[in-house]
Order: C-alpha cells, then sequence, then structure tokens
C-alpha cells in the first residue's frame, strides 16, 4: 500500500480504510437482512466497485426489485469498467477487511462477514451507507457465482 502522505487527497478521504469499512459493513447488514445469514466475504469485493465509484452509485437502481442482470444491460458502460475498477480496489478492500475487523466494525460469523453502522450526520455518508445497505440486499438475492458472472468478475 502507498503512504498515507503520498496518496491523493480524494484516495486518502473515500479509500481510507475506516470508510471501505463502513460501506462493507452496511452492505453486510443489508445483506444479512435479507438472507438471514452472513454475506460471504468475497463478495466485499464486489460492493466496493458499486459503492465508491460515483457514477455507478448514482446509476444504482431504487429497490432490489430491479434484477442485477437489467440493471448491468441497462448500464453497460459501467458495466464495461467494472472489473478494472474491481481490480484496483483488491489492496483497498483488502486494507478496510483488515481494519473493519480489528476494529469490531466487521464480524466473521458463520464463514461470512457481519456489520452494523450508525447513520452518520453528513448528507453524503448517510447516502454512502444507504448504496451500501441497497447493495447488500440486491448481492443477496442473487446466488453469489450468479452475481460475479454477472458483473464480470470471479473471486
Amino acid at each position: 500500500m502507498t503512504a498515507w502522505q503520498d496518496r491523493p487527497q480524494v484516495s486518502a478521504a473515500y479509500l481510507n480504510p475506516a470508510m471501505v469499512a463502513t460501506v462493507l459493513a452496511a452492505a453486510a447488514a443489508g445483506y444479512q437482512a435479507e438472507r438471514q445469514r452472513a454475506m460471504i466475504w468475497p463478495l466485499a469485493f464486489v460492493v466496493a466497485p458499486l459503492v465508491l465509484h460515483r457514477s455507478t452509485r448514482q446509476a444504482l437502481p431504487r429497490s432490489t426489485a430491479t434484477h442485477l442482470g437489467s440493471w448491468v444491460s441497462r448500464n453497460a458502460l459501467l458495466h464495461a469498467g467494472f472489473a478494472a475498477r474491481a481490480r484496483a480496489l483488491v489492496p483497498t478492500v483488502r486494507e478496510g477487511l483488515r481494519f473493519g475487523l480489528r476494529h469490531g466494525v466487521l464480524t466473521v460469523d458463520a464463514g461470512g462477514l457481519s456489520g452494523a453502522v450508525g447513520r452518520g450526520r453528513d448528507p453524503e455518508l448517510q447516502q454512502l451507507l444507504r448504496s451500501a445497505q441497497l447493495v447488500g440486499r440486491w448481492l443477496a438475492k442473487a446466488e453469489p457465482a450468479t452475481a460475479f458472472a454477472i458483473l464480470g468478475v470471479e473471486p
């Protein structure tokens, strides 16, 4: 990982381990609310590029009624860059997972990730957390292998 003082300011703000851990915890909470079990940890590597990339986050559906495959077909341009974004975020997600587990934001529960987060006061943070919870619930409606295949990535 790049030293903090050498990271671009935007990267340090949005891709810091605490923010990533919080986003993953919100997604895990949404997943668990929908599926009644912990989120499998490889999905963390899908959550991050869906939620932390502003254009993708803004294009997310308003509810989980939209099927993942339908959303991907309607957002081909976002999908085209998804695999590259996911690969680029792997070290950041790993760092966020370690931070979240170390600080109790995330827990390993029955082989998966569980998490719970507050609401936050900042409107942009609230939007990130709502999007992460939506993505968690959305991914819970598909089998993980299907979600990876539709998004064009593999664990």
